[in-house]
Order: C-alpha cells, then structure tokens, then sequence
C-alpha cells in the first residue's frame, strides 16, 4: 500500500484506459477531488488495452457509439499536445488510413447503407462503395463475391501502449493517486456503498465508486451484490507479413470477424471466434494463425497472402456484454446509487475510453449526462433485459 490516505470523494476499481480516463477528466472537472484509482497490476501485463489492436472507427450503427467515437477520434488525434506534461509531448503513432467494412448479400450491404446514412447524419466522413469502387480503392483485393463495403478514411489506429501509459501519466500529474492493490470488498450502509476493502488489508472511504475492471468487471460488481454480464472473451492477434508487397491497407473489417491493418513493414490482426469458452484463458494457441486465420487471408488477398507467415502471436481479453455487445455505463440506479459501472465494451474500450471518462466524470459531478446522452447504455436496459445491441459488424 503506497498511501495514507484512508478517505476519497472517488474510488476507481481497475487502472487501464478506461479506469485512467474516468480519473482524468474528474480531476479536470473538479481539481480539488480526491481520486484513487485501485490498479493490482501497474505493469499492465495482461491489461486488455496494451494487447489491443489499437484501432478506432466511426462505423457504427448506435448513434450513442458514433458520437462517442468523434469525440474520442478526436483526442486521440490531440492526444500528443492535451496530454502534453510540460514541455513532454505525449506521442501515440496516429495512422489515419481508413476503416473498411466489407459485405456479401443484399441485407448485410442494406444494413451497412442505414448505418452510413446515420453515421453521415452525426457529421462522419463515411462513404459506401460498390464492387467496382472496391477495385479501384484495394486492386489486390478479392471482391468477386462481395456485394460493397462501407469506407471511413478518417479513421485510423494508434499504439496502445502508449494510449495508456500517456493518459496514466497525465492523470496522475493531476494529482490522481494510483494505488497498487486490488479490490477485495465492500462494504454497504443502508442504500449505499461506504468503502472498500483491499487485499493488502487497508479499507478506503469514499463517497462514490467506479467499477472500470474491463474483463474483471464482473467479479468486482458481485462484490457489490450487483449482476453484470459482462465475462472474458479470448482473442488472438497475430503479427504477419505478406508474401508480396501491396497498397498500404485501411483497417479491413468483414462478417466473419476478420479484421487487420497493416504494421510496419507487415500486417497485425485476427479473427475472433465468438464461441470461444469465455474465461481468463492467456494460452496461446500457435496453430491458430495457420488453420483459421491465415485462409480467410489468403481468400480475401491471395497475390499477397498466399504465402503470409506469422512471426508472432499473443492473446488478449475483450470485456464481452453478453447481454447485446454494448457497452454499461452508469450508476445503479434504485440500489447502491453512488456505485457506478463503465464496462462491458466488447472489444471498443479502447477508442470510446475518453468519452465514456467524460460521461462518467459528468454523472458523479453534475448528475447527469452533460455532453453525449448515454442513458441508453445505463444499467437500467439490464435490469429490464432490454438488449440495445449493433447491427452489422460489430
């Protein structure tokens, strides 16, 4: 236990992109604040944002995700210079090369023109394209039997790492406190929660609590008596290199959950199998790459991944909401109010985590949501079973 401190206005259960994002912006809304972030990992080994992808898009259907992405798109773009300490720039390799979802059959491309059309509507630079626009955008690409595709060149991909490490570091020159321990328990008067236990022994007071475990969320709401469902879901990804140069790629997405953008001088990316067992599996299975991975590369661009080879292979988590793959962002309302959940992301914690910081801070200082309306992610679509899920690729 590094503090003496025994009582905080916040204190925030898990320290990775999310977790480090709501301190942040609560010490910008409110200075004088006392913010804990409790963290049992500082090295971040099996973190989900250090072994993300790092990418960050506007294409989706929910109105709530497109305008959490513009806003968080755009401080990553910024990132550099807002969360710049001093004369110390806070660089995170911005690519801006696209995103591309890629559809076959008239009711995914019919899906994929709604969701453009909504997109469009928040101010996203989406466009759709035809079989032949395909072409002339990717002339190495397979799209015989694809039917179009939704491009957002405005997107792009950042490095993780430094992602966080960059939003860690500011939050703390804020005067965030980051504690190395974990949570253990609560503990509940009446109507709400007053404190919690660490396992290394200490109990800390606060007048609220935010639960930004990613992965772990789950167990650390049942701490609370409170149900998520919100479970670990492995994922590969995979560092590769074609057997011939082609046209730098954007981020290509496709039904089957195909997904990679290019790396340096190779390729990064996967294919999530949803039915994976969920659970905290880190094992990694080499044979992968081979058997499931490397043949929808090689369909999809044969000229350059007929002969790819993958020179590395790492597993991560997605914070899977079983209930409709959307993000929980709120308090729990008619129970223990002054708890609050940010999880639940799915595999887009990364790229929402400044906006849905920013709902957050906004909830615990003014009550409610001041910028982007998230209700529609609240708590409260649990309670009730009511899925507000994506459509299309996820």
């Amino acid at each position: 236990m590094n503090s003496l401190r025994t009582r905080y206005d916040v204190l925030i259960a898990g320290g990775g992109i999310v977790g480090s994002y709501v301190a942040y912006y609560l010490k910008q809304r409110a200075p004088a604040m006392e913010v804990a972030v409790i963290e049992p990992d500082p090295t971040y080994e099996f973190a989900s944002t250090v072994r993300a992808s790092g990418g960050a898009r506007r294409l989706f259907s929910c109105p709530e995700n497109i305008e959490m992405s513009n806003f968080s798109i755009e401080r990553i773009k910024k990132f550099s210079e807002e969360m710049a300490i001093g004369d110390d720039s806070a660089p995170i390799d911005w690519v801006e090369q696209g995103y591309l979802f890629i559809v076959s059959g008239a009711g995914a491309l019919r899906v994929l023109e709604e969701n453009t059309l909504v997109q469009q509507s928040f101010g996203a630079d989406t466009r759709m394209l035809d079989r032949e626009g395909l072409r002339q955008l990717l002339p190495s690409m397979y799209v015989d039997d694809l039917d179009g595709a939704a491009y957002s060149p405005r997107d792009g991909w950042c490095d993780p790492n430094s992602f966080l490490q960059g939003t860690r570091k500011k939050a703390r020159s804020l005067g965030v406190e980051f504690i190395s321990d974990r949570v253990s328990g609560f503990n509940i008067s009446g109507d709400r929660i007053t404190s919690a236990s660490l396992s290394s022994g200490p109990v800390l007071n606060a007048d609220f609590f935010v639960n930004a475990a990613g992965a772990w969320s789950g167990q650390v709401s049942a701490l609370a008596g409170m149900y998520l469902p919100v479970s670990p879901l492995r994922r590969f990804e995979h560092y590769f290199t074609g057997h011939r140069q082609i046209e730098p790629l954007p981020y290509v997405k496709d039904l089957h959950r195909l997904a990679f953008r290019s790396e340096g001088q190779g390729f990064s990316g996967g294919l999530v199998n949803s039915d994976e067992p969920r659970g905290f599996n880190f094992d990694v299975d080499h044979n992968y790459f081979n058997e499931v991975v490397w043949p929808a590369l090689a369909h999809r661009f044969p000229t350059a991944f007929e002969g790819a080879r993958c020179h590395r292979t790492w597993s991560g988590l997605y914070e899977q909401c079983e209930l409709d793959g959307n993000p929980i962002i709120g308090n729990w309302i008619g129970n223990h109010e002054n708890f609050f959940v940010v999880t639940g992301f799915s595999g887009h914690g990364m790229m929402h985590a400044p906006a849905a910081g920013r709902g957050i801070a906004e909830l615990i200082d003014k009550g409610r949501f001041e910028t982007i309306d998230l209700s529609r992610f609240s708590y409260a679509r649990v309670l009730k079973h009511e899925p507000y899920p994506e459509r299309g690729i996820l």
